[in-house]
């Protein structure tokens, strides 16, 4: 008799817009990967990836976070989190800020290739295609600018929201442009950045949606609060709340879920 192969350890980078805005996400992210066939550990010694301070200029900072991420997640197969520009920053950024350091450098690189979005790591690693959820409604797909310009995605949400039963895709104009977040530029310009979600507003409604999806929480925030303003009934949801059947709380934006 065989014995059967050891699932894999993934260690979940949960992001701190996750662990302090919407932890639902982080357990939707725990089952998904668990139904996929992993064993999924949360190192409490994990912090912020940096990227705020790497985007600041605050590059000694940024380097001490990756230094203190790497050592957190290290021992485990693969890096997964729910997020497009968390993940990149590990993945692209980490190298770049301890090329300095050979000793470092390698380490980084070598977490680099085991690091994946959530998302992705489900549908180009672990091949899921047997989701168990529903979602009863019309939702349409906002591609954030970190994941799909640096990471790759934009099929692979859609192929997965595709088995979700009872769900309407439909595609928004402009589904790859920038909701006006940006991290700290909706703080230095918020004027700009208020008036791209505004613009991304108008492409929702002009979709028909009554959901919107998103696998960033950063872009989620920016865009259901503009959504509140403008008075448009439109519920917002990270995409692996839908993915895990998850989504019959609150909304984003509507409070927070249990």
């Amino acid at each position: 008799m065989f014995a059967p192969e050891p699932k894999p350890r993934v260690g979940l980078f949960h992001t701190c817009l996750v662990d302090f805005y919407r932890p639902s996400v982080g357990f939707a992210a725990v089952q998904l990967l668990e139904q996929s066939g992993c064993t999924v550990e949360v190192p409490a010694e994990q912090t912020c990836c940096g990227q705020p301070a790497f985007n600041s200029g605050a590059i000694g900072q940024a380097r001490a976070l990756a230094r203190q991420v790497i050592e957190a997640f290290e021992r485990f197969d693969y890096v997964v989190g729910p997020s497009g520009s968390c993940m990149a920053q590990l993945k692209l950024h980490y190298p770049e800020l301890l090329a300095d350091d050979p000793a470092w450098h390698a380490r980084a690189r070598a977490l680099a290739e085991r690091c994946f979005e959530l998302v992705s790591f489900l549908a180009d690693v672990r091949g899921l295609d047997s989701l168990r959820a529903r979602y009863a409604g019309t939702a349409t797909y906002h591609d954030s600018c970190s994941g799909l310009r640096e990471l790759g995605i934009q099929r692979q949400p859609r192929r997965l929201l595709d088995q979700v039963e009872g769900l309407t895709l439909t595609e928004m104009p402009e589904a790859q442009t920038c909701c006006g977040f940006g991290g700290t530029f909706c703080v230095k310009y918020p004027d700009i950045s208020a008036r791209m979600a505004s613009e991304k507003a108008t492409n929702i409604r002009t979709s028909g949606a009554d959901t919107l999806l998103g696998g960033d929480i950063g872009c989620l925030l920016n865009i259901s609060g503009r959504l509140s303003r403008l008075g448009m009934d439109v519920r917002v949801y990270h995409v692996t709340e839908v993915l895990a059947g998850m989504a019959d709380g609150p909304a984003i934006g509507e409070g927070n879920p249990r």
